[in-house]
C-alpha cells in the first residue's frame, strides 16, 4: 500500500473517533421513577387529608385545653364561694346559739348568702333535711303511741313583714328580696310535702307560730291558701307571753301540750332554740336556714352580681 493510502486511513480513523465520540455524549442517564396520573391523583388527596385531619387534631386540642381552664377556674371559684359560705353559717349558728337578737351578718356574707339559694344548693339541703325526716317517720307509727303529736314550726314559710314598695325597692337592688322569696316558697313546698304524708299517716299535727294571737286570722287564710288542712290545733303568742323569748317560750308551750295528755314525738323547726329542748321518746329536726333573711336590717351597700 502506497504511503497516500496509508495517511488517508489514518485520518478516516480519527474521524471516525471524533464522530463517535459526539454521538455518545447526546445519551444521558436520569434518576427518578415513574408515576401514572392516578396513582398521583390518590397520592395527592392522601396528603390533602393527612392536613385537613392534622388541623382539626390541633383545633380539638386547644378546645379542650381552654374548657379544662374553665372549668379549673370554676372549681376554684366554687370552692372559695363554699368557704365565704361555711365562714358565715358559723358566724350565724353561734349567733342563734348565744341567741343574740339583730345580730349583724358581716357584708362579705350577703353575696355567698344569695348564692347558695339562688344557685339551688338550698333547695337540695331542704330536699335532704326532707327525706331523712321522713325515713324516721316511715319506722315510726302513729299506733306507737296513741297520744303522740308532731309539732311544726310555720313562722318562716309567710312573710310577715308589712313593708312598703319602696323597701322592697330597696331591697330588690341588693338581690335580697328575691333570695327570701324564693328560700320561702322551696321550703312552703316541701314543708306542705311533709305534712301531707304525715296526716296522711295518721299522724295528729300542732302547727307553732311564734306570733301573737292577733294575728291568727292572717295565719289561718295563709295556711288554708297554702294548702294546709286539718292540723290539730294551732299554737300562737298569747298576751302574757310577749316578753318570753327562744327556748323558753317552746317549753312553755311544751308543757302546755303535755299537761293536756299529748306526747310529742317531734319537733320540727329552721330555729336551733326549739329543736334543742330534749325528751325522752323526741326526735327533733333541724330544717336548713338561708342565711339571705338576716341581712333584713343590713341594706348598706349594694353587693356585686353574683
Amino acid at each position: 500500500m502506497s504511503a497516500y493510502a496509508h495517511q488517508m486511513e489514518r485520518q478516516y480513523s480519527a474521524g471516525s473517533l471524533s464522530s463517535g465520540s459526539e454521538m455518545g455524549s447526546r445519551y444521558i442517564v436520569e434518576s427518578g421513577f415513574y408515576m401514572t396520573s392516578f396513582a398521583a391523583t390518590i397520592f395527592i388527596t392522601g396528603l390533602v387529608t393527612a392536613g385537613v385531619l392534622l388541623i382539626t387534631l390541633l383545633v380539638s386540642l386547644a378546645v379542650m385545653l381552654q374548657s379544662c381552664q374553665s372549668k379549673h377556674a370554676g372549681v376554684i371559684e366554687l370552692q372559695s364561694m363554699n368557704d365565704y359560705y361555711s365562714y358565715c353559717k358559723i358566724c350565724a349558728m353561734h349567733a342563734e346559739l348565744n341567741n343574740l337578737q339583730g345580730y349583724n351578718l358581716p357584708k362579705v356574707c350577703r353575696a355567698p348568702a344569695i348564692r347558695y339559694v339562688k344557685g339551688g344548693q338550698y333547695a337540695a339541703d331542704l330536699d335532704s333535711t326532707m327525706s331523712l325526716i321522713e325515713d324516721h317517720f316511715s319506722l315510726v307509727k302513729p299506733s306507737d303511741d296513741v297520744f303522740g303529736v308532731v309539732l311544726i314550726e310555720i313562722d318562716d314559710l309567710f312573710s310577715s313583714y308589712p313593708h312598703s314598695s319602696g323597701w322592697l325597692h330597696r331591697f330588690n337592688n341588693y338581690g335580697v328580696s328575691e333570695c327570701m322569696k324564693e328560700a320561702r316558697n322551696s321550703k312552703l313546698k316541701l314543708v306542705l310535702r311533709l305534712y301531707m304524708n304525715l296526716k296522711s299517716a295518721g299522724w295528729p299535727i300542732i302547727l307553732l307560730s311564734r306570733e301573737p294571737g292577733t294575728q291568727r286570722n292572717v295565719t289561718t287564710c295563709h295556711l288554708i291558701s297554702a294548702g294546709f288542712r286539718g292540723w290539730s290545733s294551732l299554737m300562737m303568742r298569747e298576751d302574757y307571753e310577749d316578753s318570753i323569748r327562744g327556748n323558753e317560750y317552746i317549753i312553755r308551750k311544751r308543757n302546755v301540750i303535755e299537761g293536756k295528755g299529748f306526747h310529742i314525738k317531734s319537733i320540727i323547726s329552721h330555729l336551733m332554740d326549739a329543736v334543742m329542748v330534749q325528751d325522752p321518746g323526741m326526735r327533733n329536726f333541724k330544717l336548713p336556714s338561708p342565711l339571705c333573711d338576716e341581712f333584713e336590717h343590713q341594706m348598706e351597700i349594694p353587693v356585686a352580681p353574683y
